[in-house]
This record gives C-alpha cells, structure tokens and sequence, in this order.
C-alpha cells in the first residue's frame, strides 16, 4: 500500500482547512466571504453643542430639528447653524450643528477655516479638547464664549466589530487609506474608532478631499501598514 492510500480523507481535509485558515486569517482578510463595504466621506466644518448651549444661542428649551441623517445613523444634520468668531472678529457664518447633543462642546474645522479665522488649531481626536483653543459662537438668541474646543479632527476610520475582524485592526489602531483616481493619494495614520453599531466609514476633511480630488476616485482602500 502507498503511502498516500494510506492517508484517509479525513486527514486531507484537516491538512487543507489548516492551510486556509493561515493563508486568509491570518493576514486579517477572511471572514467567511465577507467583504466590507467603505465608504469615504468629507466631514466639512461643523459645531456640536452641549444643551446648556443650544439653550443660550437658540433660546431655552430648544430642541434641534433634523435635517438628514448621516452615514452614521446615530447622528444627524441639523437645520440650525451658527456663525464661529475668532480673533480680531474674523468669522465664518452658517456653519452646521450636528446632532444630538453632546456632554461638551466642540468646533472641527479644516486648516484652511482655522487659517481664515486666525486659530491656531490643533489636530485632536474627536473630544480631546483640553488645551485647545476656544472662540465664541453666535446664535439667534444669543453667544457662547467657548474657553476650548476648537480643533482639526484627525483622520480617522469608522468600523464595526465585524469590519475591525476583517481589517484585522482594533481600536486606536492606525490604516492608511489610498485614492486611486486623477489625483491618487495616500493618507496615512488614519485612527482606528470602532463601535458594534458603526458602518464602515472613513471620514476626512474638505482640505484633504480637495487635495485627492475625492469627488472624482475610481477605487478607495483601507491598507493596514
């Protein structure tokens, strides 16, 4: 008898599946056919507000209206805007809230709206705002002074647990993300955020989507380095 009749089929497909499981789990690619869907977004300059705020600058008690839902269905556009003031009264009027209200209150800006109102911004991840620059808000009703909060948001990816899998990635983690199209751009350092009810979604800045002429990519993908 030879050698391989001498192998049972049960040994072959434990030999073939080991084989598999190395080649696609371990590079952080399989997941049982599933493939992610990405989506990239530009995140334009916008405010969120605590409620004591919306309070002061739309009156007391006000509620944001809705919009359009984001990507993100947690979150929404709101109908309200409010003018950002800076140094030597430089202003940028008309810029969105987004909804709901948070537990702190916050202004992401590009480099370009930081330049154009005299701050100098910071990059931060979404809510680290200690040590930042502050600026004053005017609404309908009223003004807030903020004493900090003003940063450029960091790029940074959206995921759920499944796409985290597939990525092989975790939270804090660091991708890149290339652009193929008449400007092909790589973005590296984009921070890792991840949460069970998020969609895949990578979200840059108007100064960045200019840059790699977003509006026109052929292809988008998430490399791990």
């Amino acid at each position: 008898m030879s050698a391989t009749a001498a192998i049972s089929r049960g040994q072959i497909e434990q030999v073939v599946r080991s084989i598999l499981q190395q080649q696609f789990s371990g590079n952080g690619q399989a997941q049982a056919g599933y493939r992610p869907n990405l989506v990239v977004n530009i995140s334009a300059r916008h405010v969120h507000l605590t409620q004591e705020h919306v309070d002061i600058l739309f009156g007391q008690g006000y509620q944001l209206s809705e919009m359009k839902r984001l990507y993100q269905a947690t979150d929404f556009a709101s109908n309200e805007t409010v003018a950002v003031v800076g140094p030597r009264q430089r202003m940028i009027p008309n810029i969105r809230i987004l909804g709901p209200c948070r537990k702190f209150s916050q202004v992401e800006l590009s480099f370009t709206d930081a330049i154009s109102l005299g701050i100098d911004v910071p990059v931060r991840m979404s809510g680290d705002i200690e040590g930042t620059p502050g600026c004053l808000l005017i609404g309908p009703k009223g003004s807030v002074e903020l004493t900090k909060g003003v940063i450029r948001a960091e790029r940074h990816v959206h995921m759920g647990d499944r796409d985290a899998e597939y990525y092989g990635v975790k939270a804090k983690d660091r991708m890149n993300l290339r652009i193929h199209g008449p400007c092909p751009t790589t973005l590296e350092g984009l921070l890792v955020r991840t949460h069970p009810d998020w969609k895949l979604e990578v979200h840059i800045d108007t100064d960045e989507g200019n840059a790699s002429d977003l509006v026109h990519a052929t292809k988008v993908e998430l490399i791990k380095p």
